[in-house]
């Protein structure tokens, strides 16, 4: 055979690829974190599609282009996309931009291992298991099991299949032949990948049976009593209960200790979809808001939101010891999980998952963990607490702006009310007109530039801004910014 030489993507020349690549770190730093979490630079930079498209000449062709020329197309991407690390982006359940959470993460794409085998990822195996059993401990289990999903809905997805798995093993074999009509439960208020989990899994939408949610937000146990009650006569057997703590929307938290006491009467898996609201147990001031987690059989945590650890970091924890999850997903693949391997192969962790390859997720949590501590950590989720407090203070200070409701979290839902609004709300169009408000400062600061912030209808109340206090490095500044601009921006509605 022909000696070969290794080759490049630049023609076999390793010093061209580090010039390109230091290259790309330096607009990187420049352009993503320096100008993207400047609070002078401008959140995004606003294109119709048909404008973007041309600018970034996506179609891709069958000759390549010059270094310079990727180069400009790398500070291309950046320039038009919007800056989640940016100060003034508050339209998500994720912001900021964390140096070691992003140091982790471009360490991990840099080593390109697939978190199956200790064979080829040996270092992330033994990694994940120490920073999931961190998280355990937290939610109060000294034993149990988990794994990193990619993200929170596909968490809550793996929560019902082995709920289901539990209870009906055959289920795994035999299909949906093997089950009678299943019934689930959970809020109004829940996450929309519950009825997509149930759709996805076979149990079908008609499955999930939606129980009342108090005026804050939060599970009513008495009514999802009535409603196991309920299903049971009509046939159906109940086998999930998925409670919530942080909602989406609102930032509920569910009575857990009340939920699970029911649960525990029926025999019922519990589930917390703690993915928004489950940082807050690393705070001993405010963790009382989940108060009974520990009596869940399952918890879905995303530390890449409130945390701030990156894109994507998702834990699905399990109090189960009796290897549960390989049980339910394992299909023995032997050209990737031999029996006789030189390591002990319990440390083959691959066949726990649906998935086959698996990107490392715990290296960013890890990481920042190291360099922050767990009260630098803390001190993150209080000072998220505090300047919510600060903003709803100053919301009711200021004409035209009123709460949904007094938060528990860190999320705040208000009105802006425009000045031809205010004094106007027994008009019987005012809930109509006041709707329209939302959508049209949207518009007004995506296209200026100047911040990002979600909104939303919400049952029969009209359209309102829900403020996300999550970006460790907001200051009052900038909430007095978020207010003055949206009096700025709608001065003249």
């Amino acid at each position: 055979m022909a000696a070969s030489k290794p080759l490049t993507a630049l023609d076999g020349d390793p010093m061209a690829v580090e010039t390109l690549l230091r290259d790309v770190f330096g607009i990187v730093v420049d352009e993503a974190i320096r100008k993207g979490t400047s609070a002078s630079e401008k959140v995004c930079e606003w294109k119709e599609p048909e404008e973007l498209k041309r600018l970034l000449d996506l179609e891709l062709q069958s000759q390549g282009e010059s270094q310079e020329r990727i180069l400009e197309r790398c500070r291309d991407v950046i320039h038009y996309s919007v800056k989640t690390g940016h100060p003034r982006f508050f339209n998500q359940l994720f912001s900021g931009l964390d140096p070691h959470a992003l140091a982790g993460r471009i360490i991990t794409e840099s080593l390109n291992t697939s978190q199956y085998t200790y064979e080829i990822a040996p270092v992330f195996v033994l990694m994940e298991e120490e920073v999931l059993k961190k998280l355990r401990a937290l939610v109060g289990w000294t034993s149990g099991d988990g794994v990193f999903c990619p993200g929170g809905s596909i968490s809550n997805m793996y929560a019902m299949n082995l709920a289901r798995y539990q209870r009906y093993p055959d289920c795994k074999q035999r299909g949906l032949r093997a089950l009678p009509p299943l019934a689930l439960f959970t809020s109004k208020e829940c996450h929309y990948s519950i009825s997509k989990g149930a759709a996805f899994l076979g149990l079908g939408t008609d499955s999930v049976r939606v129980i009342k949610a108090d005026e804050r937000g939060k599970m009513i146990p008495e009514d999802l009593e009535r409603q196991i009650s309920l299903a049971e006569a009509e046939g159906s057997v109940p086998f999930l209960v998925s409670a919530t703590s942080g909602t989406t929307v609102l930032g509920a938290f569910d009575p857990l200790d009340a939920i699970a006491d029911v649960c525990q009467r029926h025999g019922l898996w519990l589930h917390v979809d703690a993915a928004w609201g489950g940082s807050v147990l690393l705070s001993r001031t405010h963790r009382h808001l989940l108060h009974g987690i520990q009596r869940a059989d399952s918890v879905a945590w995303n530390p890449h939101k409130l945390l701030g650890a990156g894109l994507q970091c998702s834990a699905l924890l399990l109090r189960d010891t009796s290897n549960l999850l390989k049980r339910c997903h394992g299909s023995q693949a032997s050209y990737l999980f031999q029996q006789d391997k030189f390591y002990d192969v319990a440390l083959d962790t691959g066949d726990k998952v649906v998935q086959c390859g698996r990107r490392v997720d715990c290296l960013k949590l890890w990481l920042m963990w190291k360099a922050q501590g767990g009260q630098g950590l803390e001190r993150r989720i209080d000072q998220a607490f505090a300047l919510t407090r600060y903003l709803v203070e100053e919301i009711k200070k200021r004409e035209g702006f009123e709460l949904v409701m007094e938060p528990e979290f860190v999320n705040v839902c208000f009105w802006f009310v425009p000045p031809s609004l205010r004094g106007k709300k027994e008009s019987p169009d005012y809930s109509k007109r006041l709707s329209q408000v939302a959508p049209v400062l949207k518009e007004r600061m995506v296209k200026k530039g100047s911040m990002m912030i979600g909104y939303q209808p919400h049952g029969t109340r009209a359209n309102f801004f829900r403020m996300v206090v999550a970006n460790p490095t907001l200051t009052q500044a900038d909430v007095d910014f978020l207010l003055c601009e949206l009096e700025c921006l709608g001065q003249d509605l």
